[in-house]
């Protein structure tokens, strides 16, 4: 059994087929995923999803793109959608630095606001960080008692010396179908750095697709894909991945048994 930590199902590209695309994800294995919220509709819609089917559960944030969108209203109505119980984490939030679609200076505000959320509602903190590997790490460096709620850097692609910065702070790391890739050298070596107590799979669908599905939209049935891959970068078992990437992931974000 496996489980995504990282998809979009309330994106619109699941819209037609949505019951589908889960039901194929139960039968390839996937016994449960992580909705992540990208915006204020997102994590609403995170929420309604988790609260429809068992094995889907929802996390509430906003993306770093969007952080621009954000008001103290916006913060104090994702804050309020912590009461369901099927919220299991904040995210995703962070920092983006490639694109920059919100200031810098507007990302970090929202992304403190978030870590303290998380902090104070003691849940764990899924986060997107891309080329701003040192101010991620100098911002969560700057708080206390991160290691106790739990924090996953997402779609990891960053450098050597920034997994290890991560690894030595406690956090997990997760990968995505991207590991796939023949020409992801990178990545996969990455891959082979982090311990399994420190592995999480996801497929961030619709997004990154896996190796002869490029182009096509991702769906959580596809981590089977991504957890043989691991299974032959790091010369283990295929069950192995599974059943500890699952461990992993039920610890982390406190899933209940039989989900």
């Amino acid at each position: 059994m496996l489980i995504d930590t990282h998809c979009h199902l309330d994106f619109p590209d699941f819209d037609p087929d949505r019951d589908t695309v889960l039901e194929n994800a139960r039968a390839a294995g996937v016994e449960a995923v992580i909705n992540v919220g990208a915006s204020l509709k997102g994590s609403r819609d995170a929420v309604n999803l988790a609260v429809k089917y068992p094995d889907v559960f929802a996390s509430v944030g906003i993306h770093p793109h969007d952080a621009r969108l954000s008001s103290p209203e916006v913060l104090s109505e994702i804050e309020g959608l912590l009461e369901n119980r099927k919220v299991v984490a904040i995210g995703e939030v962070g920092l983006d630095y490639y694109r920059n679609l919100s200031e810098p200076s507007v990302q970090v505000e929202v992304f403190r606001a978030f870590i303290g959320m998380a902090l104070k509602a003691r849940l764990p903190l899924i986060i997107h960080t891309r080329q701003a590997e040192k101010e991620t790490l100098e911002i969560l460096g700057s708080y206390g008692g991160l290691k106790s709620i739990g924090v996953v850097i997402h779609c990891f692609s960053g450098s050597e010396d920034f997994l290890k910065k991560c690894l030595d702070s406690g956090f997990f790391v997760s990968f995505t179908c991207n590991a796939t890739y023949t020409k992801a050298q990178n990545i996969k070596n990455l891959v082979r750095l982090v311990p399994m107590e420190r592995t999480f799979l996801e497929t961030d669908a619709p997004f990154l697709a896996p190796e002869g599905k490029r182009g096509k939209r991702n769906e959580p049935a596809n981590l089977v894909e991504l957890a043989k891959e691991v299974a032959w970068l790091k010369n283990i078992d295929f069950e192995r991945v599974c059943a500890e990437t699952t461990k992993n992931a039920r610890k982390f974000f406190r899933l209940p048994a039989g989900s």
